[in-house]
């Protein structure tokens, strides 16, 4: 399941991507690099989320382990 920073990075990224072909249609340069910057940092924090998921998951999984061994399975 995605988590916060998953969804908002990758909202970042599809207004980012928005901007910037907004920019390119328009010749309008620094609505371009605007949305390059945007983008960039949707991928950033899409990325950290991901990472973030992943403990998450590899720490319950040590966690039922635990919980195995304890209750003797």
């Amino acid at each position: 399941m995605w988590n916060k920073d998953e969804l908002e990075g990758k909202g970042k990224q599809i207004k980012g991507t928005i901007k910037e072909k907004i920019g390119e249609w328009t010749g309008n340069e620094s609505l371009e690099e605007e949305g390059e910057a945007e983008r960039a940092a949707g991928n950033a924090q899409e990325d950290f989320g991901i990472a973030r998921r992943k403990a998450g998951e590899a720490i319950e999984k040590v966690g039922e382990k635990v919980g195995e061994k304890v209750a003797g399975k």
